[in-house]
């Protein structure tokens, strides 16, 4: 079964590929049919949660042209804890503003009412089970490795945390997580921040302002694994929280 909403008023300039990008980091997409004359598409999401995150980027702008995307249905979260111990976490188990900071950082313009939408559907909904489940363990499992029995990298002062973080780094490249879309949350949260980044992630009190900062943290891991590229990207979700470009073919700009 799969989960659509229709998308409307697309740049001439845009093409499917742009706008799968710009849709892709709400979650798998699993086909787009895209109406080049009438400048239209449905997009198809595996989940629900997918499908719901694309319609808070109602309003958005790529290419220039502000998109309406809307949906027949209404698209309820899946808040089932599917037991998949050691596999990544998807895209839409993320909580709402930590995908907004994610196209922050990529480089997309997302208005101060837009990222209070993603904090509104955070509280409203909650961090998904699965999610939350990841972290936890992943905190805990990675400071025991590194820091010692019932030991959690978040919860360490910041005269532990460069020797936890090196540790963490090591435990990382062995267990083959530097493989996975998670690598990022092993270094925030092994970093002098670490603690502001746990919190992020696991509650739902949130502020617009907690969401740039987040974003930046992003920017500047991705700045320091792509140092030589300093492209921006083609396109900005204004009034949206447009996912980000394919980082295999653009680099991340500077949050600013």
């Amino acid at each position: 079964m799969s989960y659509t909403v229709k998308v409307s008023q697309i740049a001439p300039t845009t093409s499917q590929d742009q706008l799968k990008d710009f849709f892709t980091f709400c979650g798998q997409i699993t086909s787009i049919d895209f109406n080049a004359e009438k400048r239209s598409a449905t997009i198809a999401f595996a989940k629900p949660n997918a499908a719901k995150t694309a319609l808070m980027l109602n309003g958005g702008t790529l290419d220039g042209a502000h998109l309406d995307v809307t949906s027949d249905t209404v698209h309820n979260d899946d808040h089932a804890n599917h037991d998949e111990h050691g596999h990544p976490i998807g895209q839409e188990d993320k909580p709402r503003a930590g995908i907004a900071a994610e196209y922050l950082a990529k480089g997309y313009v997302l208005t101060d009412d837009i990222l209070q939408r993603a904090i509104d559907i955070d509280s409203k909904q909650g961090i998904s089970k699965r999610f939350l489940s990841y972290f936890h363990t992943f905190d805990k499992t990675v400071g025991e490795k590194a820091l010692g029995p019932d030991q959690t990298v978040s919860a360490k002062v910041q005269s532990t945390l460069n020797t936890a973080t090196q540790q963490a780094r090591s435990i990382d490249e062995q267990k083959g997580i530097s493989k996975t879309a998670n690598d990022y949350y092993a270094s925030a949260i092994s970093s002098p921040f670490g603690q502001r980044v746990f919190a992020f992630y696991t509650s739902t009190s949130k502020q617009v302002v907690d969401i740039h900062e987040e974003a930046r943290r992003i920017a500047d891991e991705m700045k320091a694994k792509q140092p030589s590229s300093a492209t921006g990207t083609s396109a900005t979700a204004a009034s949206s929280g447009g996912p980000p470009p394919d980082p295999k073919t653009q680099a991340a700009p500077t949050v600013v």
